[in-house]
């Protein structure tokens, strides 16, 4: 699980680094997604992971957070990078136990459920994956050059490093 986290760790910031070359009017252009732009996409994933480490600590939010202020990559990164690294600990320290607890949470808009944490880990890399491929899809629709994300290509990364 841990390895997954850093995974997705990994791919989130390959993709805002892919964003970065993009002007402002392209990082916030609409374009009819499931979130409007590539910033919302961002903003939502930043959100929603923030929600399930809640959740994992035993705590249900009732919204995502503030995202208004996030209005450039840099605004986003100053608060998604100690955030990923929260979460990153957070699954780090987990034992077998804790990945087979049965946790409970109240979802914003879809009632009371409960599941494995290790279910509802593995959806936060899966949620995380699904908007990556968004995100690559709006990049070249704006000219821009999207950097691979795939978990094959991480785990490549690791190997060549590890040789090194």
């Amino acid at each position: 699980m841990q390895l997954l986290f850093e995974f997705n760790d990994w791919a989130n910031k390959r993709a805002l680094q892919a964003a970065s070359t993009l002007t402002p009017e392209q990082y916030t252009k609409p374009l009819g997604n499931s979130f409007s732009s590539i910033r919302d996409t961002f903003v939502h994933m930043y959100g929603a992971e923030n929600i399930w480490l809640q959740r994992f600590k035993g705590s249900s939010p009732s919204g995502f957070p503030d995202g208004s202020q996030l209005t450039d990559i840099a605004s986003l990164e100053a608060k998604w990078t100690p955030a990923a690294a929260d979460l990153l600990n957070f699954v780090s320290a987990l034992t077998q136990a804790e990945l087979d607890r049965v946790i409970e949470y109240k979802t914003m808009n879809f009632g009371v459920y409960s599941n494995p944490m290790w279910q509802s880990l593995q959806h936060v890399v899966n949620h995380g994956t699904y908007h990556r491929g968004q995100i690559t899809t709006m990049l070249r629709q704006l000219g821009a050059k999207p950097l691979l994300t795939d978990l094959m290509h991480f785990y490549r990364e690791r190997s060549i490093a590890a040789s090194a």
